[in-house]
């Protein structure tokens, strides 16, 4: 079988992609397949007829590597790097997939996540791993998502969704109050959250939700209601619900600099629950899945509150697969290696 991981991206989320699209070929070609790793946003510098030639097999004897860096990436270097080009999809991308089997999607965020690489590729009967682009878009866009959840009876957050230059103290004093969460509407790996204990920090915590990429985004931003407790996340794979893990920052809170950086947070799996704890945060993590229409894997994020109800912070349709990502623990937790967690996903999405 033929696979194609695509990584990479026009971004914030670029290098964790990179990292994860490195690990799931190398994992694909120990299982004997025949993969083409390649940069969606970059694009593949060859003729038409030398395409078949970037699909590697264990016994070529090339192995991939990347190491994610603390800082989110560059994009606006990036675009200059290339030329000023801002297309998605670099050149022979779509020519290279529609030589595979299936696609396996290693992208995070922007388009990998939002539904506009599904869309595409369903116009082209391109077979592709995870999520279609309807469940894609409704898990990206938090604001969405967060009325869909509410509208089912699952907990999460208040909230308030606005362009940031209409979010005054007033409006979140009055609505939510402080301390608060400030997020971008739809970006992943807590780029651009921040905490606002006071009205001052609200104004810094609205910045950085927009600068940069706000251009790589809806240009809103979410403010909810901070709960404090303890972070969980539950992992979904052919509607099953894997074993719960906990997520203990070291210092701060679970961010981009915490989520991939070895050794700055402590990930117990199976997490310290009770029984019935567990079993209700599965129960919600699959709901939170189906009412998305989440496809053959996902995984669901939670804040146990100090009232011992979990609430939902955000469902990824694409989680990392980076050598520290819960996903890969959790599959781990249940007896499933990480080669045979990337042949399941790459068999499911070939269906």
């Amino acid at each position: 079988m033929k696979i194609v991981v695509l990584s990479g991206g026009l971004s914030p989320e670029r290098d964790v992609s990179l990292s994860s699209g490195c690990l799931i070929a190398n994992a694909l070609m120990d299982s004997g397949y025949e993969v083409a790793l390649a940069d969606v946003y970059k694009g593949i510098d060859l003729p038409n007829a030398n395409l078949d030639s970037l699909f590697l097999r264990k016994e070529d004897g090339k192995s991939h590597e990347y190491h994610i860096p603390d800082k989110i990436p560059d994009l606006e270097e990036l675009i200059a790097s290339n030329h000023g080009r801002t297309e998605l999809i670099g050149e022979n991308i779509l020519a290279l997939c529609k030589l595979s089997d299936v696609v396996f999607i290693a992208l995070h965020g922007s388009m990998g996540e939002n539904g506009q690489l599904q869309a595409v590729f369903d116009c082209y009967q391109i077979p592709y791993t995870g999520t279609g682009y309807a469940g894609c878009l409704l898990a990206m866009d938090k604001d969405l998502s967060k009325r869909l959840l509410k509208q089912e009876g699952i907990p999460t957050a208040p909230w308030i969704t606005e362009a940031a230059a209409e979010i005054t103290p007033e409006k979140v004093k009055n609505s939510i109050g402080f301390p608060c969460v400030v997020k971008p509407v739809s970006n992943g790996s807590s780029i651009g959250v921040s905490f606002a204990y006071s009205e001052e920090e609200l104004t810094s915590a609205l910045h950085l939700a927009t600068e940069k990429i706000a251009a790589f985004g809806s240009g809103k931003v979410l403010v909810e209601k901070m709960i404090k407790g303890r972070e969980f996340s539950v992992g979904i794979l052919e509607n099953t619900a894997l074993p719960v893990i906990e997520i203990i920052p070291k210092e701060g809170f679970y961010d981009y600099k915490n989520k991939y950086q070895q050794g700055l947070t402590n990930e117990c799996c199976p997490a310290d629950l009770s029984e019935l704890l567990r079993e209700k945060v599965q129960s919600l993590a699959l709901k939170v899945h189906k009412t998305l229409q989440l496809g053959s894997y996902s995984r669901i994020d939670f804040i146990l509150g100090e009232d011992n109800e979990f609430i939902c912070l955000e469902a990824n349709t694409l989680p990392g697969m980076t050598p520290i990502s819960l996903l890969p623990q959790e599959a781990k937790a249940a007896g499933i290696t990480y080669e045979e967690l990337c042949r399941k996903i790459a068999l499911l999405g070939a269906r």
